[in-house]
């Protein structure tokens, strides 16, 4: 904390919420696709990680559309870690849509209808247009208000590059854009003939010494070299989600923002995937299939994974990613046994990973990542105690003791969490297995 002219002033702190999976920054792999034992935040899972890599070359390449991936597990085997690696290894070029299978029938829509919405969000649009702008070092500007004060504000504008100066008309829609961006000479600019939008893209470097300070969000720039007048190529990217609610409404855009989506007749759908097959024809416009992750892929009903089916089948079709952590198991709704829960016919057309359970010392390894993420020191022992824990219980509750044990810690003024701490934690909040012991021997004290 400092002090400035007799006031004090507080450092403002930035406060991020810390997710489950927040620690994993990608899936570790080097570029032939070895994984190292720790690396982006997950651990082990080699085989897994080395096929879920294998998946996003072959998506960033193209080269894969309308699959379905089965990411099948022992519950705490890091299924859903693995789907995060996966987005993050994409980067936000790809739509990557991740969902709860349980979210369909919670959903005012129809579960045939959220699911279709789901698969078209996971699918983007590439759309590329050219415009006439003007690009230039603003050398003078010179706007003319009316004498009434009442009326549209014309003026000149003198623009430069290293090659060429011109002057031109500003009419009252620029003049007014200008001002709004508090243009003035010395600025790099960027003028859309089309609609007049001025757009500001920083300053001069031979004007950074025309004042003793600038905001700290000022940008220094080059004079544009060649001609003013130039074309440019505009990249627009969207779901074709997006593009199905601007035309299905009457409110177009702001439909997004609003929520009201509801249902989409297939007739807009149509019509909109035979213009953007045009687009793609035409060369105006790239499809980039994203990827829908659906975890407890074994919530959905024999509906749903029958519509799943005919989805993939369809030439705009993105990758399906689901997950789940049952054995073998009824269909929901029917009395047909299946691996997973999941229908035969969409299983033989699923490429299934399968994660398996952590060492220890993997465990360990975990325990450190998500201590480093939650700002928490722990002490050698005290990571013992918490591996231990783990064998013994589950990963899950023994991970939640971390941030139960720092409590303790800073109660107790120390620097790093201990053993103790940890046990604390460990006798306070029971596990699953002490409570079904409690409850076995308790049981006729319940109602």
């Amino acid at each position: 904390m400092a002090t400035i002219g007799g006031l004090a002033v507080k450092d403002v702190l930035k406060v991020e919420r810390i997710g489950t999976h927040s620690h994993i920054r990608g899936l570790g792999l080097s570029q032939t696709l070895e994984p190292s034992p720790v690396g982006d935040g997950m651990v082990g899972q080699s085989d897994a990680r080395r096929a879920a890599g294998l998946i996003v070359k072959m998506i960033k390449e193209g080269k894969i559309a309308g699959r379905a991936i089965l990411i099948a597990g022992e519950p705490g085997t890091g299924k859903t870690a693995l789907a995060m690696g996966i987005s993050k290894a994409l980067g936000q070029e790809t739509p990557f849509v991740s969902m709860n299978a349980s979210e369909i029938f919670s959903v005012e829509v129809s579960k045939t209808e959220a699911l279709n919405q789901s698969f078209r969000k996971a699918i983007g649009v590439r759309i590329a247009e050219e415009s006439e702008v003007l690009e230039g070092e603003v050398v003078n500007l010179e706007i003319d208000r009316p004498a009434s004060g009442v009326g549209p504000k014309v003026g000149k504008m003198t623009l430069k590059t290293t090659d060429m100066e011109a002057i031109y008309d500003v009419g009252a829609k620029m003049s007014e854009s200008c001002v709004k961006e508090r243009i003035s000479a010395g600025d790099i600019v960027q003028i859309d003939r089309a609609t007049g939008r001025v757009t500001r893209l920083g300053r001069s470097f031979t004007r950074q010494h025309d004042f003793d300070a600038f905001a700290s969000q000022t940008k220094f720039i080059q004079c544009p070299s060649g001609e003013i007048q130039k074309k440019s190529q505009l990249v627009h990217t969207v779901t074709i989600h997006e593009i199905d609610v601007i035309n299905s409404r009457t409110q177009g855009y702001f439909a997004l923002f609003t929520g009201d989506t509801g249902e989409i007749k297939p007739e807009v759908r149509d019509q909109i995937n035979i213009k953007v097959n045009e687009w793609k024809e035409e060369g105006k416009a790239t499809i980039l299939p994203g990827v829908l992750f659906i975890d407890e892929v074994h919530l959905l009903d024999l509906e749903c994974f029958s519509f799943i089916n005919r989805a993939l089948e369809s030439d705009l079709a993105p990758i399906l990613i689901m997950a789940t952590n049952r054995p073998t198991s009824a269909v929901r709704g029917t009395e047909l046994i299946s691996p997973h829960g999941i229908p035969v016919d969409l299983l033989d057309r699923s490429l299934i990973i399968r994660t398996g359970k952590l060492t220890p010392e993997q465990i360990g390894h975990v325990f450190n990542l998500r201590a480093d993420e939650e700002g928490v020191k722990l002490d050698p022992k005290a990571l013992s105690v918490l591996t231990k824990i783990a064998g013994e219980t589950n990963f899950r509750y023994a991970m939640q003791l971390i941030a139960l044990g720092n409590v303790f810690r800073e109660r107790a003024k120390k620097e790093v969490v201990g053993a103790e701490d940890i046990a604390k934690a460990y006798t306070m909040f029971i596990d699953r297995n002490r409570s079904k012991a409690y409850l076995q021997q308790h049981n006729e004290q319940y109602m």
